[in-house]
């Protein structure tokens, strides 16, 4: 019986992976439990023999000082009668029970319990063996696709679960596909270990390029940072613990083999490599890539980084639905402003002109209070004009000939009587009218005169000679 018993239990040791000691302390509660299926049987212990499989039932109780539950304690004058060198807190035996004392009810609780803890133990390996690995990859195969999630068998009958909210939506799984997957947490649960996975977490990512870049692997190239859309697009910030060694180069490899094999794990998401700089402004125009960069403000109060681009580069900075300055204001962690310089310089011309209109006010207010006074402006405009068109007939007049003299008079009579009937009757459109009537009728008179005395000089200069 006890080589039997020692059989089965380098059995179950092959078989469930479990080692001897939890084995025979799981056959231990099970038996013990059995013999304290009867109250007042609290005392009862077992103990089996690992080498030869032999078992041992005996009562026994804790020495104390104080009792407190007398069915599991006595007190260490009663202990010190079973055993001399008794201690507070040791147990002593008191008296030893044959093993074979319960029949097949016993026998059939003593498995169920046996069964029960071996599942237990299971469990909890299970559970310590997982717990371990959160925040690394695992590679199962998918047992079944369930509306929520994918269950993921990743060997020794341990299921991991992939929930749709951790799945990228541009890959497909088939029943038996290997998949690779990002252990995120790992709980316990009535059925055994729930263990958590994710293919669109950051880590995931990471892993997958300690898993194709061995530089990563070992620590001389190192991942500072990453930014990522699941499934779109991601920004990974590197840079190199060794001199002379190009971070981004090691990454993405011989004509791109290390990076390409990433992102064919990814279903085809895009990556860039940026090589990390402590200098924030530097980083801010490197995580912006591929635009180019023309400045960078940085603003340590607020943590914003205003940037400057080309004009032509303003679209490729921002990306598609501002994905790329979103990646990079979450790559440097860094609030981003984009602007391109054209539209900085048309900000700056406005503020300039802006300035100087200020000054100008002040010379066109008397312009302005003129224009609204009709009644003393208008004589005032129009007595020059008319003084200016009376005195040019006259003077024409003069130059034409003597017959003129009477509309020269007439005129400046008119101009001298205008501003008075102008005054005495403060209309000013009859006294404009009659000076420009006047000076028009000496200047439509003169011009003939004017024609015929010169023509009539030329004739007495040509008859003279």
């Amino acid at each position: 019986m006890s080589r039997d018993f020692v059989g089965a239990l380098l059995q179950l040791n092959a078989e469930k992976q479990v080692s001897r000691e939890q084995l025979i302390h799981a056959v231990e509660d099970g038996i013990q439990s059995a013999y304290r299926r009867v109250a007042g049987d609290e005392d009862i212990h077992v103990r089996i023999d690992a080498e030869t499989g032999k078992i041992r039932v005996f009562r026994a109780k804790v020495a104390v000082d104080e009792v407190e539950d007398p069915l599991i304690e006595f007190t260490l004058d009663d202990a010190r009668t079973h055993k001399a060198d008794a201690k507070p807190g040791e147990l002593v035996e008191t008296e030893e029970l044959p093993d074979d004392v319960f029949g097949r009810i016993g026998a059939q609780t003593a498995k169920q319990i046996v069964l029960q803890r071996i599942r237990e133990v299971e469990r909890d390996q299970v559970f310590d063996k997982f717990a371990n690995r959160e925040g690394e990859m695992i590679t199962g195969a998918v047992n079944r696709v369930e509306p929520r999630a994918i269950i993921l068998d990743v060997g020794n009958n341990v299921e991991a679960v992939l929930s749709t909210s951790e799945q990228s939506t541009v890959e497909h799984y088939r029943i038996g596909q290997n998949v690779k997957a990002f252990v995120l947490e790992v709980r316990r649960s009535s059925r055994g270990p729930q263990i958590l996975v994710s293919r669109t977490h950051k880590g995931f990512l990471k892993r997958l390029f300690e898993l194709e870049v061995p530089e990563i692997h070992s620590g001389t190239v190192e991942i500072k940072a990453i930014a990522r859309e699941p499934g779109s697009r991601s920004k990974v910030a590197v840079s190199s613990r060794q001199e002379g060694l190009d971070p981004v180069g090691a990454t993405v490899g011989q004509r791109g083999a290390r990076v390409q094999a990433v992102v064919a794990e990814l279903g085809g998401e895009k990556i860039d490599i940026i090589p990390w700089n402590d200098d924030a402004s530097v980083f801010v125009a490197n995580a912006l890539s591929p635009a180019q960069v023309i400045s960078v403000d940085i603003d340590e109060e607020k943590r914003i980084a205003n940037v400057t681009v080309p004009e032509r580069m303003l679209s490729l900075a921002i990306g598609r639905e501002g994905q790329n300055a979103r990646l990079a204001a979450r790559l440097t962690g860094w609030r981003i402003d984009i602007r391109s310089d054209v539209s900085i310089a048309a900000k700056a011309a406005e503020d300039q002109a802006a300035t100087v209109p200020a000054e100008r006010p002040v010379a066109a207010e008397p312009v302005a209070a003129a224009v609204p006074a009709p009644t003393t402006e208008e004589p005032t405009t129009a007595k020059p004009a008319a003084k200016s068109r009376a005195k040019k007939a006259a003077a024409t007049a003069e130059v034409a000939s003597p017959d003129a003299e009477p509309a020269s008079a007439s005129a400046e009579t008119a101009v001298k009587a205008a501003p008075k009937s102008r005054a005495k009757k403060a209309t000013p459109a009859p006294a404009t009218a009659t000076a420009s009537d006047d000076a028009a009728t000496a200047a439509d008179s003169a011009p003939p005169k004017k024609t015929r005395t010169i023509k009539k000089a030329a004739t007495t200069q040509e008859v003279g000679s």
